[in-house]
């Protein structure tokens, strides 16, 4: 007990205190495990570790001085010893509880570093008031895996508030959609249909990829990604991908992309290219009953029909070639505006007399 005047002694020997009571209490004694205060009253008061954090790794010889003023409630009058029983945490979490009424009454944000990760969601401490955030509250979009919020610092505010049955919950996903609203609404004030501008991959799917323009997502749908055939997404791009992108459509809040540029159009000159009369070479990329599709170049396909493949009937495409055979073949029909090519191998292959001439005079001797 600390050392006093008789008056003092006196004075307090006459003094009352209650259990709920909170009193202002100056520390005399800090030891690893608890806190000794001098709380005007006959007897010192003892401050347990416990009963003052809930944080087991905080060292109370470097979070607490001797001198330094706490207000503290009393827990027993007499522990058993002799001393009053104290506790901080109760204190600060009343108060926190008031703290959290206020900001659930004025939808304040609120910030708080992530203390917990729970199978259902995440726990943060807000002047010692535990509040759980649900998994479908933490983003705009259902994550499975929340161990990347693992002691990050969140914002959120407090939607449900019930203090009895010590239920406090938090909603960060409201704030997000909020955030989300507000800058599409700023990028669509900014952009329209044909601009190019930078993004990040931030999903890839098998029909396409998500790219953030700067909190608002566009689709890059797999058939706007190449000029040429693409196996999947994610053989051309992956999460984190930096990509230059053209605003193809914008439909209300939805935004279609493109990084099919003109200047990469394999279209641009393909008419000269391709004309009727020449002759091209490319490899056979899919097979159907009536034909099959060479590919001439990234973006360019031909038909070569069934009926064009030899002088000899074949039933069926498959009958005569198979994917990857490479094709040289007759440019017969060339239609720019639906860019469609038609081939014939047979437009090649010498006529029936024409072959006969061929191998008689190959078989003639040479005159001498």
């Amino acid at each position: 007990m600390s050392e006093l005047t008789f008056e003092q002694m006196l004075e307090e020997s006459l003094k009352t205190i209650h259990t709920g009571e909170v009193v202002e209490g100056t520390v005399i004694d800090v030891k690893p495990d608890e806190i000794i205060l001098n709380i005007g009253y006959k007897s010192d008061g003892i401050l347990p570790k416990s009963e003052y954090t809930n944080d087991s790794t905080i060292d109370l010889t470097e979070a607490v001085k001797v001198g330094d003023k706490l207000d503290v409630k009393v827990v027993k009058v007499n522990d058993g010893d002799g001393q009053v029983a104290l506790t901080y945490k109760r204190l600060v979490a009343d108060r926190g509880s008031k703290r959290i009424e206020e900001a659930f009454n004025n939808q304040e944000v609120l910030t708080a570093k992530v203390a917990q990760l729970l199978n259902g969601g995440l726990s943060v401490v807000v002047d010692e008031v535990r509040i759980f955030i649900p998994a479908s509250l933490v983003s705009d979009v259902y994550e499975k895996d929340l161990s990347k919020y693992a002691d990050q610092e969140i914002q959120f505010v407090v939607t449900e508030y019930n203090p009895k049955k010590r239920r406090y919950i938090g909603d960060r996903k409201q704030l997000i959609v909020a955030q989300k609203a507000k800058a599409q609404e700023e990028l669509l004030s900014k952009v329209k249909e044909g601009d190019v501008i930078e993004g990040t991959v931030k999903n890839v799917t098998d029909f396409g990829a998500f790219i953030d323009l700067g909190g608002v997502d566009g689709l890059l749908h797999i058939s706007e990604m190449s000029w040429g055939r693409i196996e999947h997404p994610k053989k051309l791009f992956k999460t984190g991908d930096v990509v230059k992108v053209m605003i193809k459509e914008i439909n209300g809040t939805k935004i279609a992309l493109s990084t099919k540029f003109d200047d990469a159009n394999p279209w641009k000159d393909a008419a000269e290219k391709y004309a009727v009369g020449n002759t091209v070479t490319g490899k056979v990329a899919r097979m159907t009953e009536f034909g099959a599709f060479v590919e001439l170049e990234a973006g360019v396909d031909a038909l070569l029909h069934v009926s064009q493949i030899s002088k000899e009937h074949i039933e069926k495409p498959a009958d005569a070639l198979k994917i990857g055979d490479e094709v040289t073949a007759k440019v017969v029909d060339f239609n720019a505006e639906s860019q469609k090519i038609s081939l014939s191998v047979k437009a090649l292959l010498p006529d029936a007399d024409e072959a006969e001439e061929v191998a008689v005079a190959e078989e003639a001797p040479a005159e001498e």
